[in-house]
């Protein structure tokens, strides 16, 4: 028991770590997924920031000889990441809990005096501890991290070193300079991980001049700090320019000038996102409240606050710094106007996971206060630690998330050899292709071209290094384009009407110069959206035909064969709008193409397609026109 008792924080996270196993991706899943685990094993570069750190750890981590596939091991290391976030949490509580001074009224004959003591157990931290750290760990932002790869790991795990390190430094008597030196050191890892470590500046300046004032000795602590940690950020960062030098397989922003470099460090593509409107602020704020209870299942928004006001009470500069760096995550958060914006708001939980362990703390007291015995009073609250756990796996588990890979690997198989894939899925498969193009080495033959990436200057430059015959093909187009956007990526006066026919003209010669010798496929939403409006077209005498999953480009008006639907996507007990997407796909295009075959008077092909989307992709609904021809 005691070595339980001194070792608790580890044990809690190992503890976390294998719940988190069961809930762990074995394979790709939405969005960077892919991409992210691609540069990782492949040594290249991410869209920005870049992420060097998450990179470069990434890659020694996936050099390790584990029994599991590339895609596996780096989920994996998102669970790690996750499980030391935990441990340090509990190190961040018990730093709390050891320099808290509870103020307490004691009543003295007719008289009431104040006085400052501490009256927290060895059991009642422990426990406090343990609480606040599972209602992170299975919170459902948080828990999220952990299945599978993404900067956000990462970046929890150092928001909770930087966290720790400012507490330590803080609360130290030793004063040493080398205390904030660490601090800064601890900065720089986290910028050269992700730039939303911005967030916990206002809490370590509050904290560093509470404590060290305005005064000589803290301004060369600053100075020091500074020449210790911006070298170390700038040698992290040098990484982006000297591999992208290397011309690695994926080489986002080519960041081999500054010109690029720094288009590449500052995100300047989704700048346009962020404080875009004070509407779209107040949308985003909004889903934070509406979902701020449901993170920590509800009884940790009470735990919370409770713990909130205990801390108000008795440790106010402690109170101050939290509550200014809580509110200022959230609101800095706010104004960037993505879809996928909850883990942005880490930071703000993992200070709310601190006042949870506060309130718990309080509540254990308020238990013994009762003379409620011991025993009794921690088994009662301690079955509160395991209520986020019981309500949050069902959205948050990925253990059976095998629809990525399965609609990617569907995709590219429905494709002739060296065949051109035209589309914009990011989140559904061109993601994921670029791992198992990459990494996996699957149907590398295929061509696969991002519509919505053709418009930055960079990305002509990885499809000349990955596709050097295709890109040939469109020399002309594509340099017309890359001179016409360049002002426009400088923030300089650009012609508008040039820069969209360019773009246009590079689309659609992508497709004229390069069909005679390849096949060539465009994805369901080019043809419903940019088709219709007439932003891309085809070449003359050339038409579309459904095609499994991706309509091709054909010549004539001759009926076509298709090959058979005998593709499997499996789909998790778990939906989200990501997986109804694929699913909504796959019925989509099996329609298209049994309207393609009764067109030519094939009803029994047309059948087959139909009885596919009936037994595999149930909740799409087949249009009845379509149904009433077979009949």
């Amino acid at each position: 028991m005691n070595l339980l008792k001194k070792h608790y924080a580890t044990f809690t996270s190992l503890i976390v770590f294998i719940v988190y196993l069961f809930t762990l991706a074995p394979s790709v899943i939405q969005i960077d997924s892919g991409e992210l685990a691609a540069v990782q094993a492949t040594l290249g570069i991410a869209h920005p920031t870049g992420y060097p750190l998450f990179t470069i750890i990434g890659y020694l981590w996936l050099k390790t000889p584990l029994p599991f596939s590339k895609i596996f091991q780096a989920n994996l290391l998102a669970a790690v990441w996750c499980s030391l976030s935990i441990f340090f949490l509990i190190k961040i509580v018990e730093i709390v809990f050891n320099n808290f001074k509870q103020n307490v009224l004691v009543k003295k004959s007719k008289q009431r005096m104040r006085v400052l003591e501490s009256s927290f157990t060895n059991d009642q931290k422990i426990i406090s501890a343990f609480a606040g750290s599972f209602y992170l760990a299975f919170s459902k932002t948080f828990w999220m991290q952990s299945t599978s790869v993404e900067v956000y790991s990462l970046q929890a795990f150092l928001f909770t070193l930087i966290l720790f390190f400012t507490l330590r430094a803080y609360y130290t008597k030793t004063n040493k300079y080398f205390d904030w030196v660490f601090v800064g050191i601890t900065f720089a890892f986290s910028f050269a991980n992700h730039m939303t470590t911005l967030l916990i500046l206002p809490l370590a300046a509050i904290l560093f001049f509470m404590k060290e004032r305005f005064t000589q000795r803290s301004f060369k602590i600053i100075v020091v700090t500074a020449v210790t940690s911006l070298p170390l950020l700038a040698l992290l960062y040098l990484y982006l320019p000297l591999r992208a030098s290397m011309q690695p397989l994926l080489n986002w922003g080519n960041p081999v000038n500054f010109e690029n470099f720094w288009r590449h460090f500052t995100g300047k593509q989704y700048q346009v996102w962020l404080f875009a409107s004070f509407e779209a602020a107040g949308k985003q704020l909004k889903y934070f409240l509406t979902n701020f209870s449901s993170e920590f299942a509800y009884a940790g928004l009470i735990l919370g606050l409770i713990g909130f006001v205990f801390l108000f009470k008795n440790e106010r500069k402690m109170f101050i710094a939290l509550l200014f760096t809580f509110l200022f995550a959230v609101l800095y958060s706010v104004n960037y106007d993505i879809v996928d914006i909850d883990s942005y708001f880490l930071l703000a939980y993992i200070i709310f996971a601190l006042f949870i362990s506060l309130g718990f703390s309080k509540l254990l007291q308020l238990l013994k206060s009762k003379a409620v015995q011991d025993k009794y009073a921690y088994a009662a609250v301690g079955l509160l630690c395991f209520l986020p756990l019981g309500i949050n796996r069902t959205n948050v588990d990925q253990s059976g998330v095998y629809t990525f890979e399965d609609y990617t690997k569907a995709v590219l198989n429905s494709t002739e050899k060296n065949s051109i894939v035209f589309s914009y899925q990011w989140d559904y498969f061109i993601s994921a292709s670029y791992y198992f193009q990459n990494v996996e080495n699957y149907r590398k033959d295929v061509v696969v071209v991002d519509k919505e990436l053709l418009r930055r200057s960079w990305y002509y430059s990885q499809l000349q290094n990955s596709y050097p015959s295709v890109m040939k093909q469109i020399e002309t187009e594509t340099n017309s384009f890359v001179e016409a956007v360049k002002p426009f990526e400088r923030d300089q006066n650009f012609d508008a009407n040039l820069l969209e026919q360019n773009y246009r003209a590079v689309m659609s010669n992508l497709i004229v110069k390069n069909i005679n010798e390849r096949n060539c496929y465009i994805s369901i939403e080019l043809y419903q959206n940019e088709m219709r409006r007439g932003e891309f077209t085809l070449p003359d005498g050339c038409q579309l035909v459904p095609h499994s999953l991706m309509f091709k480009v054909v010549k004539g008006t001759d009926y076509v064969p298709a090959p058979e639907p005998n593709f499997t996507v499996r789909f998790p007990k778990n939906r989200n709008k990501y997986v109804n997407f694929i699913e909504n796909t796959c019925g989509t295009m099996l329609a298209y193409r049994a309207a393609y075959e009764l067109e030519f008077g094939f009803k029994e092909r047309a059948k087959v397609y139909l009885d596919k989307a009936k037994k595999d992709f149930p909740n799409y609904q087949i249009p009845y026109q379509i149904l009433s021809g077979i009949n």
